[in-house]
């Protein structure tokens, strides 16, 4: 459990350290804003230095300690490299929250790749967290009590493994759909794997269409604020009653049930056994230490 020291003024300060991807923007920044009062560390990171550092300033300013750390999500060598230098500044790590992640874009017809051939929402919303949290295991397992959060959405649809990176009749709303899935089905499938380990894993649907750059970006008029995701975020870090609690996919702050592929532990197995296959080339030994 971490430890809750004071300073000389008697604010409580939280030794956490805590990395949240894509937290120069959105959700991820208020996130960073609001964990920095509690003297949290706050591994930031996005895709733009002056914003990263610029997060990194205001979380200092709040009380907080603050590293920033610069990776394209949709290079899965840049993944592997961010999870490398990671773990040779830090000896642990408390929380991962994967937030980062890309929208059904405005030009929904028109598919996009990433670095590595994949299509592109499935290697940024979905296989980047996937390698980042395997490679980032072995310093999570040295604290009991860490917590993966993925960020996910109610937006859900099953995966075709007879086309997964959707070579025909694209759509970048399905694209999208599929992607939150598999975080899902990841999530579900790793809180099995490290039942005995201490560290819980689960996943939310923070709120729906949030006041952001994607959001807007993908032509969406948002419904709810920044905050009311952050708040159903905290929730999993902080509130009793999910503490231990692994393996649950939450639709804002309440437990709910998921697409029923999440579910069917053959498609799990066929997207466990794919996801190795494909970052295979830039990590070729994962696994839980």
């Amino acid at each position: 459990m971490a430890v809750v020291v004071r300073n000389g003024d008697g604010v409580a300060r939280d030794n956490k350290t805590i990395l949240i991807t894509g937290s120069t923007d959105g959700l991820g920044r208020r996130l960073a804003e609001r964990l920095a009062s509690r003297g949290t560390h706050i591994l930031v990171h996005g895709r733009d230095r002056d914003r990263a550092e610029q997060v990194s300033a205001v979380i200092r300013r709040a009380g907080g300690a603050a590293s920033h750390y610069v990776t394209d999500l949709s290079s899965l060598s840049e993944v592997h490299g961010l999870a490398e230098t990671i773990k040779r500044d830090h000896a642990s790590l408390d929380i991962l929250i994967n937030n980062a992640g890309i929208g059904v874009g405005r030009h929904r017809g028109e598919r996009q790749m990433s670095q590595d051939g994949y299509e592109l929402r499935f290697a940024v919303n979905y296989l980047s967290g996937f390698l980042l949290t395997r490679l980032l295991l072995p310093i999570m397992t040295r604290r009991p009590g860490s917590k993966i959060i993925n960020v996910s959405s109610a937006g859900q649809e099953r995966i075709d493994f007879g086309d997964v990176m959707l070579t025909h009749g694209y759509d970048g709303r399905r694209a999208y759909c599929q992607s939150k899935l598999a975080q899902i089905m990841f999530t579900f499938d790793l809180a099995q794997e490290l039942h005995a380990s201490g560290v819980t894993a689960n996943c939310l649907h923070p709120a729906t269409y949030m006041d952001t750059a994607m959001v807007r970006s993908d032509g969406i008029r948002p419904m709810t604020s920044v905050d009311e995701g952050a708040t159903a975020v905290l929730q999993l870090i902080d509130n009793i009653e999910s503490s231990g609690k692994s393996g649950v996919y939450f639709d804002g702050m309440r437990p709910s049930r998921a697409n029923g592929q999440a579910y069917d532990v053959t498609a799990r197995a066929r997207l466990r056994a794919l996801s190795f296959q494909l970052v295979s080339p830039s990590a070729p030994a994962l696994g839980v230490p």
